[in-house]
């Protein structure tokens, strides 16, 4: 007699192969850990296989465990490429679609590019959350997401994983925003170096932009001291102003600059490329209408 496994069981065993632990695997699938506990301990006796093992607090896949996840995957993969076609055979744009953008694209890009959806596809159910790459690219690989707009810094280069499409946006540079006071307040070009002792204001600690600043400082063979780390342009440039920090602040989505701040160009430029992203196996035409979207948005924005 044959065996039909559960399609939500396979993708219980498969998070937590992916994220190693059940924790880990029941935050990614927005369920408890006793869910996902459950859901595997059914599908050990369907298919008549322990397929996890305690491995000192954690958890391990079992050699049938491995087996199976690497069905699961194909099995999950062969799912989201079946969407994509049905997908195809609308002569309308339809469904959902669930984005994430970094903060800067989230403010800038996505107003006008989400209205440019809703006028021209308006059965096309969009949301919207704001995270970087290092959440958002793993959310798109585990099917969490549809589509991701990504930055890679030049100097520190964004790794794609394998299964990951992208699309190129657009390039955009950052400055350096010091105060006022500052003994290079005059200048309007400063090497990084000449930095060196200047405390700085960082994203949220040891997120990925406060690890670019962190590398991106010491290759200047400057000292990080990052003395405030708030997730928030605005924020940070009112602890310029209070000649507190300095801070490096992209162009794109530049809000209005206070008093006694000053912005100025650094030698070697500071620029990142702003990609759109998604899983191959998953081109499906609502994915093409909102990068097609936000690509106009990039026009109007940076005109």
């Amino acid at each position: 007699m044959s065996t039909v496994y559960s399609l939500e069981r396979l993708r219980a065993l498969h998070a937590v192969a992916t994220h190693g632990s059940v924790a880990a695997a029941a935050t990614a699938l927005h369920v408890t850990p006793s869910g996902v506990s459950q859901q595997l301990a059914k599908l050990e006796r369907e298919v008549g296989h322990q397929l996890l093992e305690p491995e000192g607090r954690g958890v391990r896949l079992t050699r049938a465990g491995y087996v199976l996840d690497g069905h699961a995957e194909r099995v999950l993969s062969q799912l989201a490429e079946a969407q994509s076609d049905l997908d195809q055979l609308h002569g309308e744009i339809i469904g959902p679609l669930r984005i994430s953008a970094f903060s800067t694209a989230a403010r800038t890009l996505m107003p006008p590019a989400l209205s440019t959806l809703r006028d021209k596809h308006p059965r096309l159910a969009v949301t919207l959350t704001e995270g970087e790459y290092d959440e958002n690219l793993p959310a798109v690989l585990r099917g969490d997401l549809d589509l991701a707009l990504i930055e890679s810094w030049d100097n520190q280069p964004t790794p794609i994983p394998a299964g990951i499409s992208r699309e190129l946006l657009f390039s955009d540079m950052a400055d350096v925003a010091i105060s006022a006071k500052h003994r290079l307040a005059h200048r309007k070009v400063v090497a990084i170096e000449e930095l060196d002792g200047t405390p700085w204001a960082g994203w949220t600690q040891h997120g990925a932009c406060y690890e670019w600043l962190v590398q991106t400082l010491r290759s200047h063979h400057v000292t990080p001291t990052i003395t405030c780390a708030v997730p928030d342009y605005d924020t940070q440039l009112a602890l310029v102003a209070a000649d507190l920090v300095a801070a490096v602040v992209p162009r794109l989505g530049r809000l209005p600059i206070p008093e006694g701040v000053r912005l100025m160009a650094t030698r070697p430029p500071i620029t990142r490329k702003i990609y759109a992203a998604w899983r191959s196996d998953s081109d499906r035409p609502a994915i093409r209408a909102c990068v097609d979207a936000v690509s106009a948005a990039v026009q109007t924005v940076m005109a």
